[in-house]
């Protein structure tokens, strides 16, 4: 699936935000519409794309190509938008699996670029659930954290305790720069 026009010019958007910061890598989720966000911000920095299979989209099985309002009418929908915890998608992953892959490899992108900042591009529900994880929140509260297409979230990992430092944010990026740069 593509981005769409408006999905492109967010894109844009993010990537003339970004600039300012001394981004070292620029990773995605291999789905197109991720890879289609990162190229931007890639081309803005200098850098190339880099895939991680652990930052994926959920994987809905037996529920991939149904639209939302075919969901909708299953129990399964409402059990897991009342306790997610305890659901898993027919064929498919549970949220808790998908929390647990999308932190592993975080970590992992963290472990390889110590003290560097990195831009990862995934998808809402991966983004809610480690946003959730690093912040000491129950998976069954991550669909009360809010992650809109083009906005930026930010956590430390690494060294000490991660620190949530951004949700869904769609402004100034400046108080990111690392001390030191003059610009804080």
């Amino acid at each position: 699936m593509h981005l769409s026009d408006r999905g492109r010019a967010q894109a844009e958007a993010v990537a003339e935000r970004l600039k300012a910061l001394p981004i070292r890598a620029v990773i995605s989720s291999p789905l197109e519409r991720c890879r289609e966000t990162a190229a931007p911000i890639a081309r803005a920095l200098g850098l190339r794309v880099r895939r991680e299979r652990g930052v994926l989209e959920t994987d809905m099985g037996a529920w991939t190509g149904r639209t939302f309002g075919q969901i909708r009418r299953s129990g399964l929908w409402s059990r897991i938008l009342a306790m997610p915890s305890s659901a898993r998608f027919p064929e498919g992953e549970s949220l808790a699996e998908v929390q647990a892959r999308t932190v592993k490899a975080l970590e992992a992108i963290a472990s390889r670029h110590p003290k560097e900042i990195v831009v990862v591009v995934s998808h809402g529900d991966p983004i809610r659930l480690a946003l959730a994880h690093y912040a000491g929140t129950h998976l069954d509260l991550f669909q009360r954290l809010e992650v809109a297409p083009g906005s930026v979230s930010a956590v430390t990992l690494g060294g000490r305790a991660p620190g949530v430092l951004r949700v869904n944010d769609t402004g100034d990026l400046s108080d990111l720069l690392p001390r030191g740069t003059g610009r804080r």
